[in-house]
C-alpha cells in the first residue's frame, strides 16, 4: 500500500551525506556536463539508451530522441555522460513513467548513479551483473513486482539502495549482498521481503544505515549484528521475535526502531549507546524492570516503551525527557504505577527469580500490582509465600539461587519446562522445603542434600541430572539467548505447543468453578486472572468487547470483529464442536477463537431468557449471559431469517475475514457457536456503553458530560484503531460506517472500533484506488463521493472520521433535524462557523470548561477536522496524520486529579483488602453496574493506548513513516 512520498531532495541529502565518495561522482558529473560531450557516445550505450527509453517511456513522458544519442549537445533530460562518451547517471526520479525497467540497463557498464524512484514503474527488476561501478540505486515507490534472486550480482560498487515499497513477490536477502562491501545505506521497507535477517550483515564494513521496516521476517536478529557500526536501524513491523539483547554493543546506533514485532526477555544495558536519540519499543512483549543506564543517557530525546510488559518500578522519567517519552505505566506490569516508588520487597525478590528465568513473558503477563500473593503460581500463608507452582510455563533459563532467600518457602514446583543449568545449593537448603518438582526439564549436574530430612524432590525426565553439562547440540544456539522458552530442545521441548498443555493451562484456571459449565471453564481463566490481579491491566488474548445497543441492518449480517491477540493475524479454524453438555463443549482452535456449544449457551443465558434480553437490531437479538460470579458476557443470536440467505459459508468467511483485524482499539470476538442453523457470536459486556450515549444521551442517561481530556483521548483510540484497518493490519480494510454509536467504552473510557459487519477488503494499494461496493453506512457521515457514486476508499473513513471529530467539539449531532434546515447538517454549519474566532467559540459544546489551553487543543483538533472532510477525498490526510496531530494533543495533558471521582475514593496506596473495603462502600452507593467488578476495571486501565509514534520515513531518506 502506497505511503507519504519524501523530498527527493531530502532523500538525497540523506543518502550522499552517508557516503563519502558520493560528492566526487556529483563533480565528475558536472565538470563533464561544462565540458561537454567532446567523445564520441559508446555504440554499446546508445542502443542500451535507446531500448531503456522505449521501456521507460520517456520518448513521450520525458522527450527523449529515441532515434537520437543519449550524450549528444541535446542531451537527453536527466541523463548524464563523462567526457569519454558513457552513460553516467539516469536520475528520472519522481517523473511520471509507467513502463518497466529494462534488461539492456545491465549494458551501461559506466553507470554509476540508477534513480527512478516515485514513478509508476512495473514489472520485474532487471538482473543488472555487468555494473559494478554502480553506487546509487533509488528505484522506492514503484510497482515492480519481483527482484531476480542474483540482482545483486556484481553490484560490488553500491554505497546506498533504496528499494522501499515496491510489490514485490515474496524474496529473501540473497548472500550476493554480503559482496557489497561498500554499501552505506540499505533500505528495503515495505518490500515484502521474508525469511531471517542473514548473519553477514553484521560483517559488512561501511553498512550505516538498515532499514527493513513492514515486511514479513521471521526468528530473531541475529547475534552478529552487534557487531556492525549501524548509525540507523529500523526492523519496526517485520514480525522478529527473540530477544534484543545485541543492540548493548552497538555504540554507534543513534535511532533504533523495533517497535512493532514479537521481542521478548529483558531490555539490554544502554550504558554503551552514547549517541542514541531516538528509541522506539513500544508494542513488543518485552519484561523485566527497565535499566537505570537508559535514562541517563545524555543524547536521548525520544523513547517508546509502551505496551510492552515491563516489570518492577515505574521509573523516574528525567525532565527533559518526558515530552519525548511515551511510556504508559499501565500498559505496563510495573509493581506501582508512581515514578520512583518501590516494589514491596517480596514483589523484588520475585523478579530476582524470574531474571533466572529470563524474565518470561508467561509470569509478565500475570504478575501485576504490588500483592505477590496475588499473583497466578505464588502461594501465600499470612502474606508469606510458602509456595511458587510454574508449571508448563515455556520456562528456559535457569533456577536462580534467589529462591534461597524465601525462607518460608513448603512447595516447589517447576516441573516441564525448558530449564537447564544446576539446581542451586541455597535451594536444597531452605529448611521447610518438604515439595520439590523439578521434572521434565533439562537440568544437570549432581542434586544437592535438601535440608528437610522430609523433603520429596521429583526429577524424572532430566536426562543429564548427576551428569556433568552436556556439549550443546550442532547448530543450536544459547537457549538463554531465548526467552520465550521455545529455542532450546530436550525431553520436554514442545511443552508450550501441546494440546495437553493448553487443557492444563485452562483446567488451572478455573479452579472452584462449576464443574461442566464449558463456558465458564473458558471465560473462568480470564475472571480468575482479574480477580487475581487488581492493579494493572488485563491481558485476555481473546477479550471482546461489544455494548448490546448497535444498529443492524434487515438484509445483511452485521458481526462486530473477531479476536485474538494484538499482534497476530490468525485464521478461523474450520473446526466446529457438536453440542453436548461436558467440559469439552469448548475447544481451542488454531485461531484462538473458541467454539462453544449452544447447550453451554443456553445455560448462561436462561435459555435465551426474555428477562435476559440486551437489545435487539436487524441481525437479531443480543442476550444477557451470567457466570457464577456475576462476571457479564454478551451473547448476539443471530435471526434464522436474516441468517437464511447468507448461509454457513459467508458465516465462517466473515469470521476467517475479521481474525485478521487485531488491535487495543477494535474490539474481538470471544467464541461463536454453530448449531444446525444457529449462528451466535460471544462477546465481555462494556459497561459504559457508546460513545453516542456519553455524547448526546448524558442527561438522559444521568451521566457526566465528557470533559475535553477524555474526548481528546477517545478521539486518538478510534485514529488509532483505524489507521490500524488501513495501513497497519495485514491487508487494507475500510470500515464504513464509523459513527459514535459503533465506538464502544470501557470502564477506564477507553475507546473501541466496534461494528464491522459493514467492513470491506480494499486491494493491496486500497488507499488509491476504489472500490466499487452496495452502499452502507449512515447518513451524516457518508463522504459525498462515496454517496455519489457508491465507490469507495480508504478516505470514506477518514471523512467519518473528521465528523466524529466535529461532535466531539459541538457536542451536536452529524444529522440533527430539531435544527434549522440550513444548520441541519454538522458538516456545512461547522465549516461556517470556522470562519471566524468568534463564531467558532459559540459552536465549542458548552460543557467543555473552555481554558486557553483546552481552547488552543479545540483549534488544532478543529483545523483537523475540517482537513478529514474536505469535499475532495484526496485533499483528505490519511490516518498516520490524524494520529500525529491528537498524539501531540495528549502529550499536553496533566494526570487526572488522584482527588477526583474516576478513582471511586480508593487511595491506590492501599493494602489490597483496605481498597477492598472502601470499594464495596462505594458500590453501595453507586449507580454503576458492578457485576463485572467495575473496582478493577477502573483500576487496571485495561485497554491503553498506542504512544505517539516516531518521525515519519519522509523525514529521512525513505518515503513513508514507518510506524
Amino acid at each position: 500500500m502506497p505511503f507519504p512520498t519524501a523530498s527527493t531532495a531530502r532523500r538525497r541529502r540523506r543518502y550522499e551525506g552517508a557516503a563519502g565518495g558520493w560528492c566526487g561522482v556529483v563533480v565528475l558529473a558536472l565538470v563533464a556536463l561544462a565540458a561537454g560531450a567532446a567523445a564520441e557516445t559508446s555504440p554499446s550505450d546508445v542502443a542500451a539508451m535507446q531500448a531503456v527509453a522505449k521501456a521507460l517511456g520517456a520518448d513521450k513522458t520525458l522527450g527523449w530522441d529515441v532515434a537520437g544519442d543519449p550524450c549528444s549537445p541535446k542531451r537527453w533530460d536527466g541523463v548524464s555522460c563523462d567526457s569519454s562518451g558513457r552513460v553516467t547517471a539516469i536520475q528520472v526520479g519522481k517523473r511520471g513513467l509507467t513502463g518497466t525497467l529494462p534488461p539492456e540497463v545491465g549494458d551501461l557498464t559506466a553507470l554509476t548513479r540508477l534513480e527512478v524512484f516515485e514513478n509508476k514503474l512495473s514489472g520485474p527488476l532487471p538482473s543488472l551483473p555487468g555494473l559494478s561501478s554502480l553506487q546509487i540505486l533509488l528505484a522506492h515507490n514503484n510497482s515492480f513486482a519481483s527482484i531476480p534472486a542474483d540482482f545483486f550480482k556484481g553490484l560490488t560498487g553500491l554505497t546506498a539502495v533504496s528499494i522501499d515499497y515496491n510489490p514485490f513477490a515474496s524474496w529473501t536477502l540473497p548472500a550476493d549482498l554480503a559482496a557489497c562491501a561498500s554499501l552505506a545505506n540499505f533500505s528495503a521497507n515495505g518490500a515484502n521481503v521474508s525469511g531471517t535477517l542473514p548473519d553477514f550483515l553484521g560483517a559488512m564494513p561501511g553498512l550505516q544505515r538498515l532499514s527493513l521496516a513492514l515486511n514479513q521476517l521471521s526468528g530473531p536478529v541475529p547475534a552478529s549484528l552487534a557487531g556492525a557500526q549501524l548509525v540507523q536501524l529500523w526492523l519496526n513491523h517485520a514480525n522478529l521475535n527473540g530477544s534484543i539483547s545485541f543492540i548493548s554493543n552497538m555504540t554507534s546506533l543513534e535511532q533504533l526502531w523495533l517497535h512493532s514485532n514479537e521481542f521478548t526477555g529483558p531490555l539490554p544495558d544502554f550504558a554503551m549507546l552514547n549517541n542514541l536519540w531516538d528509541l522506539q519499543l513500544r508494542d513488543n512483549k518485552l519484561t523485566g524492570p527497565v535499566p537505570e543506564s537508559l535514562f541517563k543517557l545524555k543524547a536521548l530525546k525520544k523513547v517508546t516503551l509502551t505496551n510492552n510488559l515491563l516489570q518492577g518500578p515505574m521509573p523516574q522519567i528525567p525532565v527533559q525527557l518526558v515530552a519525548g517519552t511515551d511510556m504508559k505505566a499501565d500498559s505496563e506490569r510495573f509493581c506501582v504505577l508512581e515514578a520512583g516508588k518501590l516494589c514491596d520487597p517480596r514483589v523484588s525478590l520475585l523478579l530476582e527469580i524470574a531474571a533466572g528465568f529470563m524474565y518470561p513473558a508467561s509470569l509478565a503477563e500475570d504478575w501485576k500490582g504490588n500483592d505477590p500473593c496475588s499473583f497466578p503460581g505464588v502461594i501465600c500463608s499470612q502474606g508469606n509465600i510458602t509456595g511458587l507452582t510454574f508449571t508448563n510455563k515455556g520456562l528456559s533459563g535457569s533456577i536462580s539461587p534467589a529462591i534461597g532467600k524465601i525462607s518460608s518457602l513448603k512447595v516447589l514446583n517447576l516441573a516441564n519446562n525448558n530449564i537447564t543449568g544446576t539446581v542451586p545449593e541455597e535451594v536444597a537448603a531452605l529448611p521447610l522445603l518438604t515439595d520439590v518438582d523439578l521434572s521434565n526439564n533439562n537440568l544437570y549436574g549432581k542434586l544437592p542434600t535438601f535440608a528437610s530430612k522430609s523433603a520429596v524432590v521429583k526429577t524424572a525426565g532430566n536426562p543429564n541430572i548427576g551428569k556433568d553439562a552436556p556439549a550443546p547440540a550442532a547448530g543450536s544456539g544459547d537457549s538463554n539467548n531465548n526467552p520465550s522458552g521455545g529455542g532450546s530442545s530436550g525431553s520436554n521441548g514442545n511443552i508450550g505447543g501441546s494440546s495437553s498443555s493448553s487443557v492444563g493451562v485452562i483446567a488451572g484456571s478455573v479452579v472452584g468453578t462449576v464443574v461442566g459449565l464449558g463456558l465458564v471453564a473458558a471465560l473462568g481463566f480470564y475472571c480468575y486472572k482479574r480477580k487475581q490481579k487488581p492493579f494493572g491491566r488485563v491481558q485476555s488474548p481473546h477479550a471482546m468487547v461489544i455494548h448490546p445497543r448497535h444498529s443492524g441492518s434487515d438484509d445483511m449480517v452485521k458481526i462486530t470483529v473477531a479476536g485474538g491477540d494484538a499482534n497476530g493475524g490468525a485464521r478461523a479454524s474450520e473446526t466446529y464442536s457438536q453440542a453436548s453438555s461436558g467440559p469439552r463443549d469448548i475447544h481451542v482452535v488454531e485461531s484462538g477463537n473458541m467454539v462453544i456449544s449452544i447447550q453451554v449457551l443456553r445455560n448462561v443465558t436462561n435459555n435465551f431468557s426474555e428477562e435476559n434480553i440486551l437489545g435487539r437490531g436487524g441481525f437479531g437479538t443480543v442476550y444477557k449471559g451470567e457466570l457464577h460470579d456475576g462476571t457479564k458476557i454478551a451473547v448476539k443470536r443471530m435471526e434464522a431469517g436474516v441468517m437464511g440467505n447468507k448461509g454457513l459459508n459467508e458465516f465462517k468467511s466473515e469470521i476467517a475475514v475479521l481474525t485478521k483485524v487485531r488491535h487495543r482499539n477494535l474490539v474481538s470476538l470471544l467464541g461463536y457457536c454453530l448449531d444446525g442453523n444457529e449462528r451466535i457470536l460471544v462477546y465481555e459486556y462494556m459497561p459504559q456503553g457508546t460513545l453516542s450515549q456519553h455524547l448526546f444521551e448524558w442527561s438522559e442517561n444521568n451521566l457526566r458530560p465528557l470533559e475535553w481530556k477524555k474526548r481528546l483521548s477517545v478521539a486518538l483510540d478510534v485514529a488509532r484503531g483505524v489507521e490500524y484497518l488501513h495501513s497497519l493490519a495485514q491487508q487494507t480494510f475500510i470500515h464504513r460506517d464509523l459513527k459514535p454509536s459503533n465506538i464502544l467504552l470501557g470502564d477506564d473510557m477507553k475507546a473501541k472500533v466496534a461494528d464491522f459487519g459493514l467492513v470491506r477488503l480494499a486491494p493491496a494499494d486500497g488507499k488509491c484506488v476504489s472500490i466499487e461496493t452496495r452502499l452502507a453506512g449512515t447518513f451524516g457521515y457518508l463522504a459525498p463521493e462515496y454517496a455519489v457514486t457508491g465507490r469507495v476508499t480508504t478516505k470514506a473513513d477518514v471523512f467519518s472520521f473528521g465528523v466524529i471529530l466535529m461532535e466531539l467539539i459541538t457536542g451536536r449531532k452529524a444529522l440533527d433535524e430539531t435544527q434549522p434546515e440550513d444548520s441541519m447538517h454538522l458538516v456545512t454549519w461547522f465549516r461556517r462557523m470556522q470562519l471566524n474566532k468568534e463564531t467558532f467559540r459559540k459552536a465549542i459544546d458548552p460543557v467543555i470548561d473552555l481554558d486557553e489551553e483546552t481552547y488552543a487543543s479545540v483549534c488544532t483538533v478543529s483545523e483537523l477536522a475540517g482537513h478529514c472532510c474536505a469535499r475532495e477525498a484526496h485533499q483528505r490526510p490519511d490516518m498516520g496524520h490524524a494520529v500525529n496531530v491528537l498524539s501531540t494533543l495528549s502529550e499536553v495533558w496533566k494526570p487526572t486529579d488522584p482527588d477526583s471521582d474516576d478513582s471511586y475514593g480508593i487511595d491506590l496506596n492501599m493494602t489490597l483488602p483496605q481498597a477492598l473495603k472502601r470499594w464495596q462502600a462505594f458500590e453501595d452507593s453507586s449507580h454503576f453496574d458492578g457485576a463485572t467488578s467495575s473496582f478493577v476495571a477502573s483500576l487496571d486501565n485495561t485497554q491503553t493506548s498506542i504512544p505517539t509514534r516516531p518521525p515519519g520515513f519522509a523525514e529521512s531518506f525513505t518515503s513513508a513513516d514507518g510506524r
